[in-house]
């Protein structure tokens, strides 16, 4: 039997949730910013505001529409077609974010797929050495490789890659 798309919901905030807790473990000691693709509602980002409180958290989006409590300052915002914001965020940034964090996939698993697929490129370059990519989607990556999942994800909810070199 296939699970309820509120199971499925919950699955992916705990999975969310998990991986994030874990990822700033791993990059605590690895300088750079954090980058969060996608803002939607702001839950992600008001969480790791919480968890990553010592670091510029850059958030990439087409309009913002999230909660008050979890709007980011205007100048930490880059508006406008990831396609776009990422490689000029390449030109200012370089290869440093210590973390970045993909939720960008909606409800249509095949889109979401050729999606991901299409974005992988654009995003690796931005990761420095060492830095973990955090995703709702499996991701395509040539130099990223994927990482065990922490206790308390599931299986298929989120995905983890590292630059290990």
């Amino acid at each position: 039997m296939t699970q309820s798309r509120l199971d499925l919901f919950v699955d992916r905030m705990v999975s969310q949730r998990a991986c994030l807790d874990h990822a700033a473990r791993e990059i605590a000691a690895l300088p750079g910013p954090v980058f969060e693709l996608g803002l939607g509602n702001g839950r992600t980002y008001h969480h790791m505001r919480h968890i990553l409180s010592d670091r510029d958290i850059f958030v990439f989006e087409r309009a913002v529409a999230s909660h008050p409590d979890s709007t980011p300052p205007e100048d930490m915002v880059l508006l406008g077609d990831v396609y776009d914001t990422l490689p000029a965020a390449f030109t200012r940034f370089g290869a440093t974010a210590a973390l970045i964090h993909a939720d960008l996939g909606g409800h249509n698993a095949k889109k979401n797929d050729l999606f991901a697929r299409n974005i992988s490129p654009v995003v690796e370059p931005l990761l420095a050495v060492g830095g973990l990519m955090v995703a709702s989607d499996r991701m395509y990556f040539d130099d990223l490789v994927e990482q065990p999942l922490p206790d308390g994800a599931v299986e298929g909810r989120c995905f983890i890659y590292r630059r290990e070199a």
